[in-house]
């Protein structure tokens, strides 16, 4: 219930605790939001912001009314009326009022509060001296008489415009000429139709007109009312030369200062009104986005970064190795001569370790010797990056979706590097094959064989050419011993070199399976890391902002 309405002076109003709390949600909204947030309401919830904390440390219970209205609507002798002497000047010529005039009710000091409101002019009732109108006690009204807000004076304008930002309370003065100008209802009353529980309409110099007629007047300014937004406004007909009407101002008054809610209120209705403004600057949700699911993104660095080719440097590698360890032991030893695929690509440190250490990172500034990324490489990158921040910002306002671009697209170098120190840390370590050792054995027994065999034929032909005594041969059917062993070993062990060549071809396709999770799984971290992570800080900053606006507007 408002503060306002006739009745009781006691209300449910907003909690000091609840419209601080709110301020502070607007203020971590515009922190979360930053530059995506648009810059006028921003401005605006900024000053709302500082504008709760200083007036909710100001001390005393003080409620700030004030009298707006055009030119000629007789606010300066409704004001005098309300106070019961001559305070605010009232004359023919206009803009008779240049400077705002208080009038304090009460003991209590508002010397603090009528600096913060700039006002200088100030008057105290004295309790002996009440208005005509007045009803109740009114200690702890500060009643402003303003600078017309449609004076040919632009200061004046200025001047009653910024008042009206600080006060708690607004009474709209108008009168029967004027009570339909566009300026006060497209201008103050629509831009404040958030705070119709601190709103009071005075329709002044009713005594100028017949009763049907004021009735008349009333309904229409009610009318208007409704169309700029304050469908319950109540509309108060009023005389200042007869007093007509200020027994229900004077109450209305009475309530707002009795309720001692009317600032917590004006204050509560800015807070809504700013968080309004700002909510159409962020969507209702944000899209999910997740490293592991960003298949093509991930396929894209893995591209650039070089991974087709240490896969292949690593299926070769493990073929080298394996005919270095399974092949037959009279050719195998050709393949230490030959360049390993892995150590061209500074991927192997000559030890047997297919990793780098760290001195051979330091030694070649952390980098490997992957060729650069192709153009037709770069350019899948930036088109997958492109589609992830499609996807993320697609449902977002454009400023939180420029943002989500400018995060997806890291320096090229800078990811680059990243992608490069993420294959030379991938470890490219396995363990030997057993087979291979099997399989080694099994040459070295078999070219042992086919070594005896070769030494039985020579040591035959020694005894021939040295004319001794033949020694009987032991046969195998009808092929000799010595020729069987020496045949026999080479054709098994060149027979078991091509068998493994083959087990070779599937383990190095195995091997390559494996060391291609590996990298994929380094180059994924960096995708979380350099673009997902980023772009997933935009989306959350996004949601933090939306979330502090709701809670903003909920005081």
């Amino acid at each position: 219930m408002s503060p306002l309405r006739m009745g009781g002076a006691r209300v449910e109003g907003v909690s000091a605790e609840s419209l601080t709390a709110a301020a502070g949600s607007l203020d971590s909204a515009l922190g979360t939001g930053g530059e995506q947030l648009p810059p006028a309401p921003s401005a605006r919830a900024a000053t709302v912001v500082k504008k709760v904390g200083e007036r909710m440390s100001l001390v005393g219970g003080h409620t700030v009314v004030a009298l707006a209205g055009a030119t000629g609507s007789g606010k300066s002798s409704l004001f005098n009326a309300l106070v019961g002497s001559d305070v605010a000047t009232v004359g023919a010529r206009r803009p008779t009022t240049s400077k705002p005039t208080a009038a304090v009710w009460g003991d209590e000091p508002a010397g603090p509060l009528l600096d913060w409101l700039g006002v200088v002019k100030r008057h105290h009732v004295d309790g002996a001296t009440r208005g005509s109108g007045t009803v109740g006690s009114l200690d702890g009204l500060v009643l402003l008489d303003l600078p017309d807000f449609d004076s040919r004076e632009t200061s004046h304008r200025v001047e009653a415009e910024r008042v009206l930002e600080l006060v708690d309370v607004f009474v709209w003065v108008t009168d029967p000429q004027k009570y339909a100008d566009a300026r006060l209802h497209d201008d103050y009353v629509s831009a404040l139709a958030t705070h119709d529980a601190v709103t009071v309409v005075v329709l002044n110099q009713a005594d100028r007109l017949t009763a049907a007629e004021v009735e008349t007047c009333v309904a229409d300014l009610q009318r208007l009312m409704a169309r700029d937004g304050m469908p319950n406004a109540t509309v108060i007909p009023t005389s200042a030369r007869t007093g007509a009407g200020l027994d229900v101002l004077g109450q209305r008054l009475s309530n707002a200062v009795t309720g001692a809610n009317a600032a917590r209120s004006r204050l509560a209705a800015d807070v809504r009104q700013a968080a309004a403004a700002l909510r159409p600057g962020v969507a209702d949700s944000e899209p999910e986005i997740k490293a592991k699911g960003e298949r093509d993104l991930v396929d894209a660095l893995a591209r650039s970064a070089g991974v087709p080719t240490v896969v292949h440097a690593v299926e070769r590698d493990y073929r080298m190795q394996a005919i270095q360890h399974t092949g037959w032991p009279m050719t195998r030893w050709v393949q230490r001569f030959k360049p390993r695929p892995l150590r061209r690509l500074r991927l192997d440190d000559g030890r047997g370790a297919v990793t780098v250490t760290e001195a051979d990172v330091r030694s070649v500034l952390g980098r490997s010797s992957l060729p650069p990324p192709t153009p037709a490489a770069r350019a899948a990158v930036d088109l997958a990056t492109r589609s992830l921040a499609d996807k993320a910002g697609a449902s977002l306002p454009t400023p939180w979706g420029d943002a989500v671009d400018a995060a997806a697209a890291p320096p090229g170098h800078a990811i680059a590097d990243a992608l490069d120190q993420a294959v030379i840390g991938t470890s490219l370590r396995s363990r030997t094959p057993v087979w291979w050792r099997v399989v080694g054995v099994a040459q070295v027994l078999l070219a042992l064989v086919a070594l005896a065999g070769l030494l039985w034929f020579l040591v035959l032909m020694l005894l021939g050419w040295l004319q001794f005594p033949s020694i009987e041969t032991p046969m195998w059917g009808p092929l000799p011993w010595p020729f069987v062993l020496l045949v026999g070993g080479v054709l098994a062990g060149l027979l078991l070199a091509l068998v493994s060549r083959f087990l070779a071809g599937i383990g190095a396709r195995r091997r390559g399976a494996v060391m291609d999770k590996r990298l994929r799984s380094s180059i994924s971290a960096v995708a979380e890391e350099r673009i997902l992570a980023p772009v997933t800080a935009v989306l959350e900053r996004h949601a933090q902002t939306r979330s502090h606006l709701d809670r903003a507007a909920k005081v």
